[in-house]
């Protein structure tokens, strides 16, 4: 284990960066606080893809026999998202949810929201100050809007989601406290019951919107159950939501301290989609991921064995100097950009093309529309790990 690994320290969760860098020259595959850790791009890319490890375990052994507690009555809510996400399932359950939900949530049905993305960007952008925070004002709002207009949730409804989305995902940290854990709970209790609700009414009364579509889709007799589609809704959400906002968030933090960059970007806006996919490799805003070994097996040289947890440390990948030239520059013009932020195989992230829609649509909007940026007070990171994001970024815009 190196000793200089310390997910826990303020300077790594200011930047982790040079710690990865070490890690590239040291040890790629290295055992920590109970599990191993990954974070090379090519291991990282070959193992996501390996089919002795998976996201669940407890399908193929006791829970017991791999040190996984007992289930707690009270966290039943939270546990019911788990138990019918496709996020932790392995085939074949994971593909039946996986081609429902792919018949409805469309490449068509994204595009349609691309000028509705555009009003709601300049829609925000009209409510600002020349003084703002990027992340409240803009980065935070935009996502939920969205999600909200493809899910068809009442307008009325739509401040609930920013709250609810971020007390469950703070659930994916290392370590979470038992103060997280209850309001993890809460939220995914509280939203469980208004998806349900909501999806009874449209099973009822079908709308043009995803949980219309959801309520209803079929494939070969196959359906969702209700709890699979109230699962699928939450992860939606959660997914698309705290990515989309870190990734504004870190992206223009990176973009403003590289005036160079920013200044042939703001001169070019038809660089804007190569500039979104260095954002999303430059600064990860999810971190990690976590895999169960199910089967005994050698890699490199290492022993993995049934129930050890492997970390893949995304953020090392996306900086691995065997596959990216000058890994820490910051380059909006880098091509080839092979990141793996939205992971790769069969947990690809479902809601990738709409995260790169709005993160273009935002980039474009604002430098359009704001040209002249510049940061106010220096951000400071969120004190996690996992999902890497700035508490606020307050910048100076003018036209």
């Amino acid at each position: 284990m190196p000793a200089y690994f310390d997910p826990a320290q303020p300077d790594f969760i200011a930047n982790p960066y040079p710690t990865f860098k070490k890690l590239h020259q040291d040890t790629p595959i290295f055992w920590h606080d109970g599990m191993w850790f990954v974070s090379s791009h090519h291991d990282l890319t070959t193992l996501l893809r390996d089919r002795r490890l998976g996201r669940q375990i407890t399908h193929i052994v006791d829970p017991a026999a791999v040190g996984i507690p007992p289930r707690h009555p009270a966290n039943a809510a939270f546990d019911m998202l788990s138990d019918n996400s496709m996020f932790d399932k392995e085939p074949p359950e994971h593909t039946r949810i996986k081609i429902l939900v792919h018949k409805v949530f469309t490449p068509r049905r994204v595009e349609q929201l691309r000028d509705k993305i555009a009003v709601i960007c300049n829609h925000l952008i009209d409510d600002m100050d020349s003084e703002f925070d990027l992340l409240e004002e803009y980065a935070v709002p935009l996502p939920v809007m969205v999600i909200a207009e493809l899910l068809g949730i009442p307008e009325a409804d739509r401040g609930k989601l920013r709250p609810w989305s971020a007390a469950i995902v703070r659930m994916y940290e290392l370590n979470p406290s038992e103060d997280t854990a209850q309001k993890a709970v809460q939220a995914a209790s509280e939203f469980t019951e208004y998806l349900r609700t909501l999806s009874r009414q449209r099973r009822v009364n079908q709308q043009d919107d995803l949980i219309s579509g959801l309520a209803a889709v079929e494939d070969g007799g196959q359906t969702l159950s209700e709890d699979e589609l109230i699962a699928t809704c939450i992860l939606l959400l959660n997914a698309g939501h705290e990515a989309t906002v870190n990734a504004l968030g870190n992206g223009m933090l990176a973009l403003l301290k590289h005036s160079e960059q920013y200044i042939m970007l703001r001169k070019n806006l038809d660089l804007v989609p190569g500039a979104m996919e260095e954002m999303l490799r430059y600064d990860s805003p999810l971190q990690m991921f976590r895999r169960w070994v199910l089967e005994d097996f050698a890699y490199n040289g290492v022993q993995f064995k049934l129930g050890q947890e492997i970390a893949f440390l995304f953020g090392a990948a996306n900086h691995d100097p065997a596959v990216f030239d000058r890994p820490d520059a910051f380059d909006i013009t880098r091509n080839p950009n092979p990141h793996i932020t939205f992971s790769v195989g069969i947990h690809y992230c479902l809601g990738a093309p709409l995260a790169r829609l709005e993160l273009q649509i935002a980039l474009h909007t604002l430098l359009q529309r704001l040209p002249n940026l510049e940061i106010v007070e220096a951000p400071e990171f969120h004190p996690a790990f996992v999902i890497r994001g700035l508490k606020s970024f307050r910048l100076r815009g003018s036209g």
